[in-house]
């Protein structure tokens, strides 16, 4: 599945690193932004261009929210589920945005625009309750303003990969 360019982008990143392996993380990055997600398939691939087992690579996929093994919509919306954030009304903020959009959380609209996702610690304490709508953060939010941060988001490009493929460096 994944392209010769990026299979060649992986291999440079992990020149980079004393230890090949400390690239994969980026790698993963680099995987998502040509494939929208990381099914299994991709994974291996990854895998095998580490030499470690596919389940060390599904391991890394499965911690990490910013990683999807399923298509995601073309608006990502995480919102933070941490103590900060739950003590000032994230609970309240995401039960809006699921009822607005009529989904629950880790599920995509059915026009594949909106995906939301329940986050631990977006590390924005400072704005709680926050969350982070495709590459922005947003807060603090409050349930009112639900609508207006959709059709905000709606105006913009959608979620994008943090790492840019062809240089594979951090955007």
């Amino acid at each position: 599945m994944l392209s010769e360019k990026t299979k060649q982008a992986i291999l440079e990143l992990q020149k980079k690193y004393p230890e090949k392996r400390s690239a994969l993380l980026p790698a993963l990055h680099l995987a998502q932004s040509e494939v929208g997600y990381l099914p299994r398939a991709v994974q291996a691939e990854v895998a095998a261009l580490f030499a470690i087992d596919p389940n060390e690579v599904n391991a890394v996929v499965t911690f990490y929210d910013m990683f999807y093994e399923e298509p995601v919509g073309k608006h990502v919306i995480h919102v933070c589920k941490n103590v900060s954030c739950m003590l000032r009304g994230a609970d309240g903020v995401l039960k809006t945005l699921c009822q607005r959009l009529q989904i629950q959380p880790g599920q995509t609209t059915a026009d594949g625009q909106f995906t939301v996702i329940a986050s631990e610690c977006l590390a924005a304490c400072d704005k709680a309750p926050m969350l982070l709508v495709d590459d922005k953060v947003v807060g603090p939010v409050k349930e009112e303003m639900i609508g207006s941060i959709l059709e905000e988001a709606k105006k913009g490009a959608g979620h994008p990969s943090p790492v840019d493929a062809v240089e594979g460096s951090h955007a």
